[in-house]
């Protein structure tokens, strides 16, 4: 089979390369999946550049999220087991792990429903208990993190303000129904939000990418508040004054969902339950922006961590149209 690996670590248009593999064989607890759709997300970025809090063992291949097929056919959702990543034509995963895939959704939208919007899911609603009437901040709200949390935003009930950054970016937030946008290489975010919300600031603000946004984020929560820190696209962990947040009455929530997976996985699939519920609904779709193949993976990789793409980009490999 052909499988995306990484010899050693930089940037993944250097060190990720296309080769001939035999397919993987699965582990105690572990199925064979060909994949239909590989979702590329930071951490596999991360990962190419060795500055993943994970560290499979070189080589590895990339991609921590499928939608595969099992081998009596059925559809499902899966995080592979690494270092067999989905960019690949078969991985392995987690029997037990599985989650199957909506049928209100196609390949690529149904692995899209994973990761971000597990996270987001998560992060607003058990973290943050974001209510109806509320308003949300949703930083780098057309990335593919961002833009779940804009959907399950809205679908809650918020009022959803989308920061981004470039018209792109702006006009893509729009289509996924914040009610207000901010560009920050345009417009000043702190007296943008202000303004918004009648100089009272944010309920709660999702923050995927720490670094200035934090900054702007602490001042401009509400009253109250809830900052939810779930990663740093940005490069930049900052580091909270606990001053501020005692005086504003704020509160800063972090969101690891991966611990979920051995704290309580329980909920990971009643969380599952919910997002299927949305999408046959229609109230939540993945936004997939490109549709890739195989071969172009790398290329792809590279510009998720370029910061260039909206949405999720998607590898279909084994010539699907996903």
């Amino acid at each position: 089979m052909q499988a995306w690996q990484v010899h050693e670590n930089g940037e993944p248009s250097e060190v990720m390369r296309l080769q001939e593999t035999e397919r993987p064989t699965p582990g105690d607890g572990q199925v064979l999946l060909k994949v239909r759709a590989a979702n590329i997300n930071f951490p596999d970025v991360l990962m190419c550049r060795g500055q993943y809090q994970v560290r499979p063992p070189l080589p590895f291949t990339p991609g921590v999220e499928i939608c595969g097929e099992t081998e009596d056919g059925r559809r499902v959702i899966a995080n592979p087991a690494l270092p067999h990543g989905g960019l690949a034509e078969y991985a392995v995963a987690d029997a037990a792990a599985l989650l199957p895939a909506p049928d209100a959704l196609d390949d690529a939208e149904a692995a899209a429903l994973h990761i971000g919007y597990q996270t987001g899911w998560f992060g607003l609603h058990r973290r943050a208990a974001l209510q109806a009437g509320e308003t949300l901040v949703v930083h780098a709200a057309a990335g593919g993190v961002g833009s779940a949390a804009v959907q399950l935003g809205k679908a809650a009930g918020a009022t959803v303000i989308g920061v981004v950054g470039g018209a792109g970016k702006a006009a893509v937030a729009r289509e996924l129904g914040c009610d207000v946008v901010v560009d920050r290489h345009a417009e000043d975010v702190v007296g943008a939000v202000k303004e918004a919300t009648g100089g009272r600031g944010a309920d709660v603000i999702y923050d995927p990418v720490g670094g200035e946004a934090y900054t702007q984020s602490a001042k401009t929560v509400a009253f109250e508040g809830r900052i939810v820190v779930v990663g740093f696209a940005s490069g930049t962990i900052p580091s909270p004054a606990l001053n501020h947040a005692l005086v504003k009455n704020y509160s800063i929530l972090g969101l690891h969902w991966g611990l979920y997976a051995t704290k309580n996985p329980a909920l990971i699939l009643d969380c599952h339950r919910r997002l299927t519920e949305l999408a046959a609904s229609g109230a939540v779709k993945p936004l997939v922006s490109e549709r890739v193949p195989l071969a172009g993976a790398a290329d792809a990789v590279q510009r998720v961590g370029d910061g260039v793409t909206t949405g999720r980009v998607t590898v279909v490999p084994n010539g699907a149209t996903a």
